[in-house]
């Protein structure tokens, strides 16, 4: 049959055409060959170019074999057959307006079009998907192999596949806005028709690629060909259906569907396809959607960004989804509160709003404060993210304003880190677009805010005072209300049914009460309430007279207004007005319905408006207020959160306190001051955010001169200073710019150390300070090149260095110290030659001292009495020798040291390129480097020992100048007792240990004296300057200082509590460096949990809590700190026990340590001396995190704690671990459990011997797993001493083995308790005395292991 004359029904898959479906039904007759296709194709070109569309009739099959062949057929074909069937679908379109406007069109031409539109419209459409197809597969292909996507689509298909996919669909798009309906029969088209042509968008949308900025044309062209679609074929229904599954398949689709059905509701005047696509996200199970979280996603993120984009539309079917705000998604929940907040923020916004729209504004927002207490953190976050939104658009209600507010700072307590950053955000988005002031303290506000109140107050009383004294006729106000009562009678009872009673009559209420309350209500102009009540009152007061009384020929409106005009008018009610009147007239809404018959007197309008306007600047200034105080209050909540761990809060919370600090909070500066120490922070993050906030708020001053900047600088950072700590000023040295201080060098000389009497030591002090972070104040890096800066001996600053030290000598100002450490530092820094510089210092300074050695000789009238240096500058002199001598020892360890080894590197540089090039090849290159390395490690062995023998033996020598010092201070140190000075002990003792620092020999056979005054001094000044000392010398020498040890631990009891931070200090570093033991005497360190005073306290925590990173070092000392702690000799009370106790096995957190804890816990009961020990040891085994395993160890060793049961305390003690275990207990372990409680009671009620009757009744049947094992507690018993000598070396236990032994072999304890002894108890009570004689000067040193040579110590 002739191909016109078959009708072309349109296939679900291609092989359809190939059978034969019915009578006429056009099949295809032959797949041609490949290498028959390119013929055949110029076959059907050249029928075209004769026939016309036509043509595809006669030639379909040729453009089905190559769909069938595409992917083999070369690439040129592929792209010449798409350029011809656009040709032929473009000629088809422009003659089809001609055919379908032929009247006279006959039926089998009309069924040749329209089989030749099908047949076009199929191939084309295939054809397009087959190269879609194609593109998309290379694309995953080219993300394996990293080639450029369009070099590969080129490569595969001759052209970039990309940039065709525009005109096809414009070209379809141009042919569906044809009225081609009117080819198919009855003008009703085909439903397989619109789908072939619209499927092929939905497939073109899948490509993930689609969302990207340069495949913008082809999302276009797709919107305009499903908008004709939707418009002229009816495709709405089936659009809706296929858009909820690609946002449920397909996560990259959610906006580009986003912006086709805005431009659908918008353009094309498809409003109802938003309904229909919301109406079936709404009606989505929460079931489907907990299954399916890509789809809620994709639904979520759809909603979000189509409100964003139509919210007037949307609006209208919000009341679908409202149900989602109740079920379990929270992303639905979240993105129907963010449509919410964006009608909030573009439909339903400003105060020229209806009421309808009011209401619905105050709903979205009462459910967006609700959820703002959501269980998911995502959707509280959220709620505080639209909030900050609608705050920065001020499209917030001001009558809101306090109810936020007070959400923003309950949140801040939010556990989610998310939260507490969303409710930081919004509060600093409440300073900055808050409508009350630029500067919002609450202590500036309260005066004018009770001065104004105090003013409207006499306002009102001034008001009803008049009012009272003129009161007018009852007849005249019954005339002037009558009208609108009669409106609003009328009004309601036409509705009489649709009312409600808002005045209740209560059942106290008498008819007179009625009455005056109706009267009231009229002169309220309450005329709906009073008409309401009076209806409630003639069914309440039917036997009462005043309600009975009425003319029944009446109607209904004239009986109502009869009765309220008696009412008003009655002498009762208006004697219950007049009454009523001063108290009862104090709002505002009174005023102004009282003084409505009055507004014509122009006097009292203006009295009138007066008022309003003072209620207006009341309520502004109590808002203003309240403001105030929540913020004041979120202050001090965020100012907690400074030291979180996470970074973006620390970052935001800064961002807030320079905020509030610009609205001028006073509570603001306690932040600012606080964020300082971050400057030193690890992240820089947090470091930019403290150097952006001080250089905003303090180092960028505003002004119109230079000099008025300058000036602003100056007070702003004179703020800065007041009241400022040491840590303060370096945290502010470090936000400062050196490079300023370094171009104003000579000003700084010759302003801070200028030649003036007295002299300004505090400013050349900060002088000197400032000019010395021009140095790099470490080791110079082994990577520079470049030598150090430094300035030459005869610089101007060294001069006036000299002469200001050297004639400051003799006066005794007690800032001249810190002022020559200061500038002895900067010496050594900056100096070329410093150490010439200072024995210049120190020559000029003891020729001073001797001369004034020598005027007091000649002034002394006996020969007996020795002259003596006045007491200052005796201690100016040896300070100053003790800054000589450590900056001496620094100088060479860092500056000499780092120079050497850049002189060396710069050596064997120049060596290496002078090398012949084939002496630099021989040899591997790996043994080369190793070669080089040994080399280099040599060297810094070499260079240490040159810097070590220089301290050694050189610094301290009979010839060099700090030698001539050390007589004069080992004297004043041997005797206090004739150098009693404070001030002038504290020098010497300082000095001695700076001096110690330098030389091994030296420290080593002074060692005892500075011990004998650590310990014996009466000044605590001298007893701390000794600690660091000797903390400094245990880092430097530590073989020497190791014996001497307990004496360090002894500090930690001292008395005077600046000692004992001095000691806590020390010992901390110490110890977590592993420069000292960690003895027994570490309990010492666990007391000062309990000090009263908190930074030590402070400080002791921070110790345990670093020392518990440390492996299992806590869990090695517990033995020993519980021994020692509960000694009854040196111990500690019972309540600080347990303060100390709880802290410290806080820190045991893995399940072996506990277990073994148990087991020593317990077996130290048998040990125990005391009742005092015995409930000690029972508080320690509560307070551990026990598990089944360590119950099962508290069985095994229930001998040796049951008999201390009788005791209560004890008892409860054991209890509590029930308690605890029960409450995460596993159904299984329940047993046990139930077990040790009942022995724990027994034996409390009935003593040791009844668990063992107990036991013999259940016959083993009832006993728990655990008793299924023999116990090991023999063997313990036998070696008991042993064991718990060995407690000192506490260490993790290996896993144990229970070997089986037979119950008879149990053996008794004896009830001899013998006293168990710790490696640490070994140091008795006179090795604390630091009185020692020759003999007892420990000689044998234990060795601790030292770093390599090569790393060099600082």
């Amino acid at each position: 049959m002739s191909p016109q004359l078959c009708e072309f029904r349109l296939p679900l898959s291609p092989e359809e055409l190939l059978k034969s479906g019915g009578v006429n039904q056009y099949v295809v007759q032959e797949i041609l060959s490949i290498r028959n296709l390119p013929s055949q194709l110029r076959a059907f070109q050249a029928a075209f170019r004769a026939q016309g569309p036509l043509a595809m009739l006669e030639h379909f099959d040729t453009i089905y074999s190559i769909l069938h062949h595409f992917r083999s057929i070369d690439p040129g074909l592929k792209e010449d057959t798409l350029e011809f069937l656009i040709k032929v679908v473009s000629r088809h379109s422009q003659e089809l307006p001609t055919v379908l406007d032929d009247e006279a069109l006959s039926v089998s031409v009309r069924s040749a079009h329209l089989n030749a539109l099908k047949m076009n419209c199929y191939a084309l459409i295939r054809l397009l998907e087959s190269f879609e197809t194609m593109s998309s597969q290379t694309s995953l292909m080219d993300l394996d192999l990293g080639k450029g996507k369009k070099a590969r689509a080129k490569t595969v298909h001759g052209f970039d596949w990309e940039e065709e996919r525009q005109p096809v669909l414009q070209l379809l798009t141009q042919l569906l806005q044809l009225d081609i309906r009117h080819l198919w029969n009855h003008s009703v088209i085909e439903e397989e028709f619109v789908s072939l042509v619209t499927g092929c968008c939905y497939r073109l949308l899948e490509n993930p690629t689609i969302s990207h900025q340069k495949n913008r044309p082809t999302r276009e062209a797709i919107t305009r060909l499903l908008g004709v679609a939707l418009t002229r074929y009816n495709h709405m229904l089936s659009a809706t259906v296929k858009i909820i599954q690609m946002l449920q398949h397909f996560e990259h689709l959610a906006p580009v569907l986003v912006a086709a059905v805005s431009l659908w509701a918008t353009d094309y005047g498809m409003k109802s396809i938003v309904g229909e696509i919301v109406r079936e996200i709404g009606q989505k199970c929460p079931q489907e959607l907990s299954r399916d979280p890509a789809g809620a996603k994709g639904f979520a993120a759809f909603l979000t960004e189509l409100a964003e984009r139509i919210p007037a539309i949307l609006m209208s079917s919000m009341c679908v989804l409202l149900d989602h705000l109740d079920r379990e998604n929270y992303m639905m929940r979240n993105a129907v509160l963010a449509a919410m907040a964006e009608m909030v923020l573009q439909v339903l916004n400003g105060d020229q709003l209806e009421e309808a729209a009011r209401d619905t504004r105050d709903q979205f927002l009462d459910t967006l404060q609700a959820h703002g207490h959501d269980v998911n953190s995502f959707v509280r976050s959220r709620v505080l993210q639209l909030f900050t939104r609608i705050v920065q658009q001020k499209a917030l209600p001001l009558t809101r304003f306090q109810a936020v507010v007070a959400l923003a700072v309950g949140r801040l307590a939010d556990k989610s880190v998310l939260v507490c950053k969303n409710a930081i955000q919004l509060l600093a988005s409440f300073l900055a677009n808050n409508p009350f002031s630029c500067k919002l303290s609450d202590t500036d506000l309260a005066g004018p805010l009770q001065k104004e109140t105090q003013k409207l107050q006499e306002m009102r009383a001034q008001r009803q005072a008049a009012a009272a004294s003129a009161v007018l006729d009852p007849e005249e106000e019954w005339e002037a209300m009558l009208p609108e009562l009669k409106a609003t009678l009328q009004q309601l009872l036409k509705l009489p049914q649709e009312e409600e009673i808002l005045e209740a009559i209560a059942k106290t209420e008498t008819s007179e009460d009625v009455k005056a309350r109706i009267h009231q209500l009229l002169a309220r102009a309450s005329y709906k309430q009073a008409i309401l009540l009076t209806r409630e009152a003639l069914g309440h007061f039917q036997e009462s007279e005043s309600f009975s009384h009425m003319d029944p020929e009446d109607s209904e409106e004239a009986r109502f207004l009869n009765l309220l005009e008696t009412i008003f008018k009655g002498p009762a009610a208006s004697t219950q007005e007049n009454s009523q009147g001063p108290a009862g007239n104090t709002g505002p809404e009174q005023t102004v319905c009282e003084d409505k018959p009055s507004a014509s007197e122009p006097g009292k309008a203006r009295e009138h408006d007066e008022l309003v306007k003072q209620e207006m600047l009341v309520q502004y200034l109590q808002d203003a207020y309240s403001f105030s105080l929540k913020i004041t209050e979120a202050i001090s909540i965020i100012s907690k959160m400074m030291y979180e761990n996470t970074t973006t809060v620390v970052q935001e919370v800064i961002e807030f306190f320079v905020m509030v600090f610009q609205f001028g909070v006073p509570q603001a500066l306690l932040g600012v001051r606080r964020m300082l120490p971050l400057v030193w922070s690890k992240e820089p993050g947090v470091r930019e955010a403290v150097l952006n906030a001080y250089r905003q708020l303090y180092l960028s001053p505003k002004g119109d001169s230079a000099r008025a900047k300058a000036q602003a600088l100056i007070q702003n950072l004179s703020l800065l200073l007041v009241n400022a700590s040491v840590g303060t000023i370096q945290c502010l040295e470090e936000i400062g710019k050196p490079e300023i201080v370094g171009s104003n060098l000579d000003t700084l000389v010759s302003i801070g150390l200028d030649e003036k009497v007295p002299q300004d030591y505090r400013l050349a002090q900060q002088v000197c300070h400032a000019i010395a972070n021009l140095s790099d104040r470490r080791k110079p890096s082994l990577s520079k090149r470049h030598p150090p800066f430094r300035l030459p001996q005869e610089h101007r600053l060294f001069e006036r260095l000299r002469e200001v030290i050297i004639k400051g000598f003799i006066y005794p100002d007690p800032l001249w110290i810190p002022f020559k450490e200061e500038a002895v530092t900067l010496i050594y820094q900056l100096a070329e030659g410093p150490e010439v510089i200072c024995a210049q210092i120190l020559q000029g300074c003891a020729k001073q001292a001797l001369e004034k050695l020598q005027e007091k000789s000649s002034t002394q009238e006996g020969p007996k009495n020795t002259p003596m240096l006045p007491t200052s500058l005796l201690m100016n002199l040896l300070s100053l020798a003790g800054d000589v001598a450590l900056q001496q020892l620094v100088h060479l360890e860092q500056a000499v040291s780092g120079e050497l080894c850049r002189r060396r590197l710069l050596r064997e540089e120049q060596e290496q390129k002078t090398k012949d090039p084939k002496e630099k090849h021989t040899g591997s290159e790996t043994a080369l480097e190793e070669e080089m390395g040994l080399a280099g490690a040599a060297a810094d062995d070499t260079e240490a020992e040159l810097i070590r023998g220089i301290c050694e033996k050189e610094l301290l020598d009979g010839t060099q100048v700090l030698a001539a010092f050390i007589p004069l201070l080992l004297k004043v140190c041997n005797n206090p007792g004739v150098y009693s000075s404070p001030e002038l002990s504290a020098a010497a003792s300082l000095a001695l240990g700076k001096f110690c620092m330098i030389s091994a020999t030296f420290c080593d056979s002074q060692l005892r004296l500075l011990f004998t005054m650590l310990e014996k001094s009466s000044l605590p000044i001298v007893r701390s300057n000794l600690m660091i000392a000797t903390g400094d010398l245990a880092i430097r020498f530590p073989n020497l200082v190791d014996p001497w040890t307990p004496h360090l631990y002894a500090r930690l009891r001292d008395p005077a509590q600046q000692v004992r931070k001095t000691a806590g200090l020390v010992m901390t570093h110490l110890i977590l460096k592993d420069m000292v033991k960690v003895k027994g005497q570490v309990s010492e360190m666990a007391v000062l949990l309990i000090d009263p005073a908190p930074q030590i306290a402070a400080l002791a925590k921070n110790f345990f809590n670093e020392l518990s990173h440390k492996g299992n070092a806590i869990y090695n000392l517990l033995p020993d700190i519980i021994s020692r702690l509960s000694d009854p000799e040196g111990g500690v009370e019972e309540e600080p026990f347990h303060t100390i106790m709880k802290q410290l096995l806080s820190y045991i957190t893995k399940d072996k340590q506990t277990e073994s804890l148990v087991e020593k816990l317990c077996q130290r009961f048998r040990t125990a001396r005391t009742e005092r020990q015995y409930r000690d040891l029972a508080y320690c085994v509560s307070q551990l995190p026990l598990t089944e395993r360590g119950l099962r160890k508290m069985l095994d060793n229930f001998d040796c704690f049951g008999d201390k049961l009788s005791d209560e305390s004890i008892f409860s003690a054991f209890l509590s671990v029930v308690g605890k275990l029960r409450r995460g207990a596993k159904p299984e372990g329940k047993a046990i459990i139930d077990e040790f409680e009942q022995k724990l009671r027994v034996c409390h009620t009935r003593g040791l011997d009844a668990v063992e009757d107990l036991e013999l009744g259940q016959g083993g049947s009832q006993r728990a797993p655990s008793a299924k094992k023999p116990s090991t507690v023999s063997k313990r018993h036998q070696h008991l001493a042993s064991a718990a000598s060995s407690d000192g070396d506490f260490v993790t236990p290996e896993p144990r083995r229970t070997t089986q032994r037979h119950p008879d072999t149990r053996q008794r304890v004896s009830k001899k308790k013998p006293r168990i002894v710790f490696s640490s108890d070994e140091s008795s009570e006179e090795e604390l005395s630091a009185e020692m004689t020759e003999d007892e000067t420990p000689k044998k040193t234990t060795p601790i292991r030292r770093a390599p040579p090569r790393r060099h110590r600082t």
